[in-house]
């Protein structure tokens, strides 16, 4: 940290810039080192929330600690939800029915859409186009509608459970969500209009917090941002899960891995992404959504009050303490959330509360690359490149 004296005659200058800043979009905190407006140096600063997260996994069940998971990443909760609890089914041995897979499929591509559009928005808002943050908002309101439909909640839905969904889709939502998806791509086009070719977009964005391929694989960045560089790594391809084998789809790649190349692969995501819902709906299968063992879900409510054995089979669960219990071991466990790589590192005792929960978010190790990007660029890019790189200041402090 510089003087006063060495800020005074301007051979450096120090700019903090948040944790309150409109742009960083949370508490999230740079310490930049200026010569004019040139970036010499950029330190991320982490560590203003406080939630603790990991640490509430070692006092609460498998099932109560659903709603901590809602509150890391708060844009995408359903597919935070979905990669916990598949950890944790894995570490049981168990395979949830076909039906609720890919139940569990469509809400985490609607929510990808859902993130997609509100970085979309916010990203564009933050370099001046109001307008593509109203069309954004107003695709994305639409997906939140089927979003409180399904789960009773907007935000943070704590939709699947270990074992299962909390209940099947409601009457109509397959012709909700197909609307939603024809008339998508129309809406997205009109971005398109507005941004891709736009000469201030690009004069923002081309060539503005550029990362190599091989740099990115060694900061650990996954998802949009690791794809931005030409590689092709998506969980969904790599190693799936959940009927994942079962759908098809392309990976966008971009090749110089700028804010604008980060901007097209998530474009192009969300396409990808209806592609994929359209075949689950194509495809969706009958049958039950949760599993029947009833020492991991509940049993029925008729056999809650009217057998003694789905009586105790709830008491057991919800109300002596046990919850399910997971043998002993450790398992990790990753999924492809919206922003790359989300990954949960169990070690159970063999009682119903974890012993150890870790989490391997993908801001966090998207938001330590940083300075890489932003050293030797403009202050003005600060914000251009934070926006490019989706971090949700939830998942920084766990």
């Amino acid at each position: 940290m510089q003087s006063g004296l060495e800020r005074a005659t301007g051979e450096k200058m120090v700019l903090n810039f948040g944790p309150q800043h409109p742009a960083t979009h949370g508490t999230l905190r740079i310490v930049l080192e200026l010569d004019g407006e040139s970036i010499l140096k950029a330190t991320p600063h982490a560590g203003y929330l406080h939630t603790g997260f990991e640490k509430l996994g070692e006092h609460l069940d498998y099932n109560q600690y659903i709603v901590v998971t809602d509150r890391m990443n708060y844009l995408s909760p359903l597919s935070n939800n979905f990669g916990y609890v598949l950890a944790v089914e894995q570490l049981l041995g168990i395979e949830v029915p076909k039906r609720c897979q890919y139940i569990r499929i469509l809400m985490a591509e609607l929510s990808r859409v859902a993130d997609h559009l509100l970085w979309l928005g916010t990203a564009a808002l933050d370099l001046g186009a109001f307008s593509v943050f109203l069309y954004s908002f107003r695709e994305r309101e639409k997906l939140y509608s089927i979003f409180e439909k399904t789960t009773g909640a907007r935000l943070t839905t704590s939709y699947t459970r270990v074992g299962g969904v909390l209940r099947d889709l409601y009457q109509g939502c397959e012709e909700d969500v197909r609307q939603f998806i024809s008339n998508f791509p129309k809406a997205l086009k009109e971005t398109h209009t507005l941004l891709t070719r736009n000469r201030i977009w690009m004069d923002r964005t081309k060539g503005v917090g550029p990362i190599s391929g091989e740099d990115a694989i060694n900061y650990g960045l996954t998802g949009p941002c690791l794809r931005a560089t030409g590689v092709a790594h998506d969980l969904r391809k790599a190693e799936p899960y959940s009927s994942y084998d079962e759908v098809t789809f392309d990976v966008p790649v971009g090749t110089n891995g700028d804010a604008y190349d980060r901007y097209l692969v998530r474009m192009e995501e969300m396409i990808q992404s209806c592609d994929i819902i359209a075949q689950v709906l194509d495809n969706m299968p009958d049958g039950p959504v949760n599993s029947e063992n009833n020492k991991i879900m509940l049993p029925h409510k008729e056999d809650a009050y009217g057998h003694i054995e789905g009586l105790i089979h709830h008491f057991k669960v919800i109300m002596d303490g046990h919850g399910v219990e997971v043998p002993k071991g450790d398992h990790y466990c990753a999924t492809e959330s919206p922003n790359g790589e989300l990954g949960f590192y169990i070690v159970s005792d063999g009682s119903g509360t974890g012993y150890r929960i870790r989490i391997r978010p993908p801001s966090f190790l998207n938001f330590q690359a940083l300075p890489h990007m932003l050293e030797g660029g403009m202050v003005s890019d600060t914000v251009a490149v934070l926006g490019s790189l989706n971090v949700i200041a939830g998942e920084l402090d766990r």
